[in-house]
């Protein structure tokens, strides 16, 4: 199946106004990020990366609003060693907030039957291990996830529900992550997409810290990319909508990514002894 033209369509802000809150009303820090309106809406935790404040993810965080899916985002485990499972703990507890409340002025409810979690570096293995035995959880989606302790490779061989698993082009030996691994460590039902010059330093929005370090400079098409295709399978896995059920198809191709399954992931995974380290 091609995604062409559908990557082209949801890589695109979406159809609804973008209202933006913060969670530390339920006695969480963190941010919300909703479309202005709709009954029974989706949503999902987002985990961000080690010691990547949630400002550098507002644009992403925005865009999946924009296509009208709830987003809560906790903002803890900013220090020098995080605690993995505590940070999984959280984005569970954020479900739970956007499950139990109503949102905005009390127009913007989200449905109970649609929630999932997602994340990037060590927030994507975070989530991993919060959708491990949690049933209100529909699906994952992990952008270049991140080892974590206790580890999200391991989890990720007893969840049985949907997964999107976002890696590099190439074998990234630099990153915190081995997401081909993963991939095929999933139990269950799981997409893998090779971005087109994306890694892990490359996708949140901290310009400034990427200019200084020389990284991510000119990579703004693999991180639109990685938006499209975390935005349609979101779509259809919790919304239900058919019209982007392609988004779900482990070999689906289309600009800017490719898909591996069985042989091709564990030839896309990094030479042994070069997994990283725990952040």
């Amino acid at each position: 199946m091609s995604l062409k033209k559908q990557l082209a369509n949801v890589s695109k802000r979406g159809p609804h106004r973008v209202l933006v809150g913060d969670l530390d009303y339920a006695g969480l820090p963190g941010k919300v990020y909703a479309p202005a309106e709709g009954n029974s809406l989706p949503a999902v935790a987002f985990g961000h990366d080690w010691r990547i404040s949630l400002k550098h993810y507002r644009h992403t965080l925005r865009h999946l609003a924009s296509w009208g899916i709830v987003v809560v985002a906790p903002e803890t485990e900013m220090g020098l060693w995080p605690d993995h499972r505590d940070f999984a703990s959280d984005l569970e507890t954020s479900l739970q907030i956007a499950a139990g409340v109503k949102l905005g002025q009390g127009n913007i409810t989200v449905s109970p039957n649609k929630l999932g979690v997602i994340g990037h570096g060590m927030g994507g293995g975070a989530a991993v291990l919060a959708a491990l035995e949690n049933e209100k959880v529909q699906c994952v989606a992990a952008l270049y996830p991140a080892q974590t302790s206790p580890s999200s490779q391991d989890a990720a061989k007893h969840i049985d529900k949907p997964g999107l698993i976002i890696g590099p082009e190439d074998a990234d030996i630099f990153s915190a992550g081995n997401p081909p691994q993963m991939a095929q460590n999933w139990k269950g039902p799981v997409c893998y997409r090779a971005v087109d010059n994306g890694k892990q330093a490359t996708f949140s929005e901290d310009t400034v810290r990427k200019f200084f370090l020389g990284i991510g400079v000119g990579k703004a098409s693999a991180v639109e990319t990685a938006r499209g295709l975390v935005t349609g399978f979101l779509l259809h896995q919790l919304n239900g909508d058919k019209h982007y059920a392609d988004f779900s198809d482990p070999e689906a191709e289309g600009k800017g990514f490719s898909s591996a399954t069985g042989n091709e992931l564990e030839e896309q995974q990094k030479p042994s002894g070069l997994l990283g380290k725990f952040v």
